[in-house]
């Protein structure tokens, strides 16, 4: 092991060789933060420690997959394995699946992801006749994550009269009703939806103190992987845990805390000393990833954060180039600008498209970008739409193996009890929801039931009904004699969802098929890895079941989900979906002021910081060469508007942007900088000042009315020509002189009264 460390630098050494009691390892962007826990973790167990007391808890399952991989490298295979190492969700998942009971769960209850949560509430909503726009499912279950990943149950929702009140102005005031019948139905189901993993890990440990000593003492040392990350309910189970020891480590960087819209709390990392007042700090600043120009790049920009754990990143990369800014006339020209960019250097370098990654604010802004690089023949790929396991079949089959495993999954039943069809219509189908709504009892009890008097159906179909039970109850008795292979390819035979997808002899209907093959391919794979410790069974029974396949891909992240290729193109992605890759050359497009930063986080200082960390991740994901460009005017809505650069343009450090003259470029005030592009010109970025040159000061917007004339920002002087909405909904169009009708959401709009 000696000889291994020396394969660390000094500070990581440290940090790794300092194990008892709290220790912050504050890990800057490229740092090599990974390997520090890989290393830490491996000294833990050359050290003596038992593996069954580290806990090491990360975001993604492919970041723990990948720690556990290089712990086997260095110590003990074995003793690698039985480190407690996953995600949050994985890991408490576990915890609940052996301690549920005292929650009335069951062992092999359902976790629903979101499609299957947002379709829950849709129903919910249709049987209350509230409007499905006003009461979206998107919204509903923003609003139930939020007060989950606060420890808000139904009841503190219901209770709380700020919240009431805020619902009430929205427009939605039944919103915590339904939160509370959604949440019975998900009881009703043996179901827990992503935010119950740690809201009733929470519950366990605050009402059954003995099961909060037993895990207290087994893990004696818990380490945090992207502490910056944690929400309020992670933040409280990783604090409950240590209390016995104290001996948590937390790696993380506060400058790249970009999840709040998550229920993230970049104040966990940044109040960590407070919490810990005797804790350890190493800070982790050289960068290995970047050149001189992108690291120093992104130091000039994330200094303007007032909240923040000081530090300096560094590296002893070469220079590298200046970093391009592009300027484009519309959004179109922006995607040319940069399809031709990306063309050039392919050409002048003899780059592969995989060497490139375009990263934007919001996935609207691909379709610009598309187009172009289609019409250079550039292959690209965009990350964040339909993933393999959400895909029409695969979910399908899927819902059968949730339903073996759980048959009160009411959201599985309702999915495929007549896929492929077996005479089972809609009416039948709406009758049993109702039947099961009145009776308090689950559709599977109904249909299951030997006695039959609760259906309101004719014997024909309750014949159908019962067939259909009755195969599924076949499918349960061979779970306990099968692995997951061989119940998986059972099922598919047995079911006839090959013979249906093959009736239709389209393309589309053959790419289904080899999707379905490659879903069993994955299970295949599956069935054949060492099981992990905990997944051992009885005697007997399978070590590597359906269940545990089920557990493991309900537990898939956003990250998790994309498929691994090894094809060449080009990453489109959102930045948010680009924290942890890296690439050698980024384009980051889109940097307009209310785009980069969004108008919805230019309310607080808090909300912008948030934005300009988001930029900082955008600069740091690049290895030798970034280029940022912007568009004067841009579609939103069907209008075409004007555009202005964003202030994170201004606030890098001219000495490492490529323009053609020195330009003086100070953040806080108008100044000037210059586009690259051909033709050359300079373009005035004008900060918040009004026409006199005095700071922009809003108005109150409470006051607004018909007829009056109002300043904006950036759109000049206007009359308001129409009033619409209450409440956070109020709108105003307004004619302004320069560019005509805008229609502005007062809530974020900024707007000086000049004249009533």
């Amino acid at each position: 092991m000696s000889d291994l460390l020396q394969q660390l630098n000094d500070v990581q050494r440290e940090a790794v060789q300092h194990t008892e009691g709290p220790t912050m390892i504050i890990a800057g962007a490229g740092s090599g933060k990974t390997r520090v826990l890989t290393y830490r973790i491996a000294y833990l167990l050359q050290q003596g420690i038992d593996p069954f007391s580290i806990l090491a808890l990360t975001f993604t399952n492919k970041a723990a997959r990948e720690m556990k991989e290089r712990v086997m490298q260095l110590v003990n295979h074995t003793q690698g394995r039985n480190v407690w190492m996953g995600t949050f969700h994985s890991v408490f998942a576990k915890i609940l699946r052996i301690e549920g009971h005292h929650l009335g769960y069951p062992q092999n209850y359902t976790i629903y992801d979101t499609d299957d949560s947002k379709r829950l509430l849709k129903k919910i909503v249709t049987e209350l006749d509230l409007d499905p726009k006003t009461y979206s499912s998107s919204y509903l279950l923003y609003r139930i994550s939020n007060a989950k990943s606060s420890l808000y149950s139904p009841y503190d929702y219901i209770s709380n009269s700020e919240i009431q009140q805020t619902d009430l102005a929205s427009g939605r005031p039944l919103t915590g009703e339904i939160f509370r019948t959604y949440n019975a139905r998900l009881k009703r189901a043996d179901a827990m939806d992503f935010d119950d993993l740690l809201f009733n890990t929470n519950l366990l440990f605050r009402d059954f103190p003995k099961l909060l000593y037993k895990y207290q003492h087994r893990f004696k040392y818990v380490l945090v992987d992207e502490y910056q990350d944690t929400n309020h309910a992670q933040y409280l189970i990783v604090n409950q845990l240590v209390a016995a020891h104290e001996n948590l480590t937390v790696v993380g960087d506060d400058a790249q805390s970009i999840y709040a819209f998550r229920g993230a709390n970049i104040q966990n990392i940044l109040n960590f000393k407070k919490d810990y007042p005797d804790y350890k700090l190493f800070y982790l600043e050289q960068n290995y990833r970047s050149t001189k120009t992108i690291v120093e790049a992104a130091n000039s920009v994330i200094k303007y954060n007032k909240d923040q754990i000081k530090k300096t990143v560094w590296t002893d990369n070469p220079e590298g180039d200046h970093i391009s800014l592009m300027r484009g006339t519309t959004d179109t020209e922006e995607g040319t600008l940069v399809a031709n960019a990306i063309f050039g250097y392919k050409m002048s370098k003899q780059l592969a498209n995989k060497s490139f990654a375009i990263l934007y604010r919001t996935n609207a802004q691909s379709r610009s970008l598309e187009e172009a690089l289609r019409k250079q023949g550039i292959p690209y790929k965009i990350f964040g739409g339909v993933s393999f396991y959400n895909r029409k079949e695969v979910k399908d089959l899927l819902a059968y193996f949730r339903l073996v495993i759980n048959p009160n999954d009411e959201e599985a039943l309702l999915r495929i009890i007549n896929y492929p069809a077996r005479g089972i219509g809609k009416t039948t189908v709406e009758k049993l929801v109702v039947q099961s709504n009145e009776s308090k009892k689950s559709i599977w009890e109904l249909i299951s039931s030997r006695s039959n008097e609760l259906l309101p159906f004719n014997s024909g179909t309750i014949k159908k009904l019962t067939d259909f039970s009755v195969m599924v109850q076949s499918f349960q008795v061979l779970a306990g004699k099968m692995n997951a292979f061989e119940l998986s390819q059972h099922i598919t035979n047995s079911i006839g969802i090959i013979r249906e997808l093959r009736s239709d002899d389209s393309i589309e209907a053959i790419t289904r098929v080899e999707n379905i093959e490659e879903l069993l391919n994955a299970i295949m794979g599956f069935t054949e890895r060492d099981p992990e410790p905990e997944e051992v069974g009885e005697e007997g029974s399978p070590a590597r079941s359906l269940s545990h396949f089920m557990q493991e891909v309900a537990l898939l992240t956003d990250a998790d989900k994309q498929e691994a290729e090894d094809a060449d193109y080009v990453s489109l992605m959102t930045i948010h979906a680009a924290k942890g890759l890296e690439f050698p050359y980024v384009f980051i497009v889109g940097l307009e002021e209310n785009l980069f930063p969004s108008i919805q986080s230019l309310g607080t200082r808090e909300e912008l910081e948030e934005e300009r960390r988001l930029f900082y991740v955008a600069l740091t994901r690049a290895e030798h060469k970034v280029t940022i460009s912007y568009a004067e005017s841009r579609y939103r809505w069907g209008s075409l508007g004007l555009a202005e650069p964003s202030r994170f343009i201004e606030e890098i450090d001219p000495a490492y942007i490529e323009t053609p003259k020195k330009v003086a470029v100070k953040p806080s005030y108008s100044s000037v900088t210059t586009d690259v592009t051909s033709p050359l010109k300079t373009r005035k970025l004008v900060r918040l000042t009004d026409q006199s040159g005095s700071p922009f000061e809003a108005s109150d917007t409470d006051a607004l009315q018909n007829g009056m004339w109002v300043e904006h920002q950036k759109f000049g002087k206007g009359k308001i020509i129409q009033m619409e909405g209450v409440g956070a909904n109020r709108k105003a169009t307004v004619h302004f002189n320069a560019i005509g009708n805008k229609q502005l959401l007062l809530r974020f709009a900024k707007l000086k009264i000049i004249e009533s």
